[in-house]
């Protein structure tokens, strides 16, 4: 493979793996399928909110602290996260998908034997004449897999939030026995890929093989991406593949990325509609607006791109209840001696700067605070905000000032921010209900406190590992030690009091972890060396004095003084 071609497959985001255990579900219809009874059960709301919260809430000592050092813990709102109504949405359509995508292919069904089989033979004919054969053979066997498109403007947090989703499941699944029967099968239940830069569908395929490459060691793309480079024969491989892990879930980001190849719209209609329908496998497209001009007949219609509906995810509004509380909660997070208080007027001057757009928010915030380190004040202002979005944003400006006067002759030059109406058959509601939800759990005092540990364990265990003087200690062991450490202290104990006792037990773990690999260590030591002796008297089981006794190191004080005698 060319260095230009390594470069177009992105990294692979990878999640967590873990043995089959088998759960009782609620639903009929997903009973007795093993690939669905060995996901988490189907999260509530509260889970997914408990899930999604991260927020690196800073205390009166940080805030003490020298400016260079906070200067570095203003960069913790790069993981800031807020729960939104669009979470709970896609999070519910995610998990609906999963399962029902595996409905028709059950590894104990005999459709499963038959889908298998038609692709192994299907592999002999000519290429040219494969796919229409699989498309043909594959009528009789129902797929139950949905689609669905998360279209929405840069920077507004799709790819976060599809990505936090899909790290609360597996991402795979080890089988070895169902009920009784042998069932030696390695389940894919999401794989995250990302359009090449390309655009091209080639490349594409090379990238859902390389993305199982690097999850499971295998040699697809070798085997599968360079000895033809045909894309209907490379649909094929990725047919048997889907079908071989029981992959539950496919999510292409950067959708819009196509648009830079020169591919033919019903080409590329023709691809995605045949990753849902003829391989069966649940599709999520992720992409900018410039993605709606692919999918333009579909929008219009309703159906291909999104059988399980078209999310528009747009930015949040200046006089709506969700900006409101994204910006409340954002605000509370200041590393400056100077608390500045949101007022309605800082608020909506904010909005102008940012235009309700996640990314740039909390990277203006970054920014502001960061200026405002420098000032005697350390006070956010409106000269602060405004010199932050002038110098440091001005790369975004024209775009902000598109959307700040409402020009769509402006607009439609940057279209990755621009939306025609005409084209949209469904817009996403936001669901207002859900928010209330969202605040009432983020009010609650007890999930707060949660929170504040949380991400106070977090803090310690990353400042320990840069000691890097607990060798012995592995890094879950750190976690716990931790963990349990800061629940016996309060919510506002000194930080450094608690780093210090964390340090202390850390040390003493580390020390009787050393003392113990040492004793494990068979020495071997002379025939005449008492160490010898003290080591065969532990093994016995008996005292000491005994075996020293009977190799005469010892001598019988009563038989001695008679000798003397």
């Amino acid at each position: 493979m060319s260095s230009l071609e390594d470069n177009n497959l992105a990294p692979l985001l990878k999640g967590r793996i873990e043995e089959a255990h088998y759960k009782e579900q609620e639903l009929e219809e997903y009973e007795n399928n093993p690939f669905i009874e060995a996901l988490p059960p189907i999260f509530s709301e509260e889970e997914v909110l408990d899930r999604f919260i991260k927020y690196p809430i800073p205390n009166d000592q940080d805030r003490e602290r020298n400016k260079n050092i906070r200067f570095h813990m203003i960069k913790r709102l790069k993981n800031f996260i807020q729960p939104l109504p669009d979470h709970i949405t896609i999070e519910n359509k995610l998990s609906t998908m999963i399962r029902r995508g595996y409905l028709a292919r059950n590894p104990m069904d005999i459709s499963y034997i038959k889908r298998q089989k038609i692709l192994n033979e299907i592999h002999n004919e000519n290429k040219k004449e494969a796919l229409e054969t699989l498309e043909r053979n594959m009528e009789h066997i129902r797929s139950t897999a949905d689609s669905l498109s998360i279209i929405g403007i840069s920077g507004i947090g799709k790819t976060t939030a599809i990505e936090r989703l899909l790290q609360m499941y597996p991402q795979i699944i080890k089988h070895e026995e169902y009920k009784g029967k042998m069932l030696s099968r390695t389940q894919i239940v999401w794989l995250k890929i990302d359009c090449p830069y390309d655009g091209n569908l080639s490349t594409l395929c090379k990238s859902f093989f390389k993305a199982i490459d690097d999850l499971l060691g295998t040699r697809w793309l070798q085997k599968y991406g360079y000895l033809n480079r045909i894309t209907s024969s490379m649909m094929l491989h990725m047919t048997t593949l889907a079908n071989l892990y029981g992959i539950g879930v496919l999510v292409i980001d950067e959708i819009q990325h196509l648009i830079n190849a020169k591919n033919d719209s019903e080409e590329m209609l023709n691809f995605f509609v045949t990753l849902t329908n003829t391989i069966g496998i649940p599709t999520v497209f992720i992409g900018t607006f410039k993605a709606l001009k692919i999918f333009k007949r579909d929008f219009r219609q309703a159906r291909r791109a999104g059988s399980e509906g078209n999310i528009i995810w747009d930015r949040m509004a200046k006089d709506s209840e969700e900006w409101d509380y994204f910006i409340e909660t954002l605000w509370d997070f200041q590393w400056l001696k100077t608390q500045t208080k949101l007022t309605d007027k800082l608020k909506d001057y904010f909005y102008e700067h940012c235009q309700g757009i996640t990314a740039i928010a909390v990277n203006l915030f970054i920014l502001a605070q960061e200026r405002a380190l420098n000032t005697d004040s350390e006070k956010i202002t409106k000269k602060v905000i405004k010199e932050a979005s002038k110098d440091d944003l001005h790369m975004i400006q024209p775009m902000i000032k598109a959307l700040k006067n409402g020009n769509l002759k402006e607009i439609m030059k940057y279209e990755d921010i621009a939306i025609n109406l005409d084209d949209i058959s469904f817009q996403h509601k936001k669901d207002i209900n859900i928010l209330g939800k969202i605040k009432e759990m983020a009010d609650n005092q007890q999930k707060y406190y949660e929170i504040k540990r949380n991400n106070k364990v977090e803090d310690l265990v990353a400042d320990m590992a840069q000691l890097v003087i607990f060798d012995e200690v592995k890094d879950e062991e750190l976690y716990e030690l931790v963990k349990k450490v800061v629940s016996k202290f309060g919510i506002e104990d000194d930080y450094n009091l608690i780093k210090s006792e964390c340090i202390k037990r850390a040390l003493n773990l580390n020390e009787k972890k050393k003392m113990g690999k040492n004793k494990s260590v068979d020495v071997a030591y002379e025939s005449n060396d008492l160490r010898k002796l003290l080591s065969i008297a532990k093994d016995k089981g008996v005292h000491a004095h005994e075996i020293l006794k009977k190799k005469g190191y010892i001598k019988d004080p009563i038989k001695e003084f008679m000798k003397a005698e």
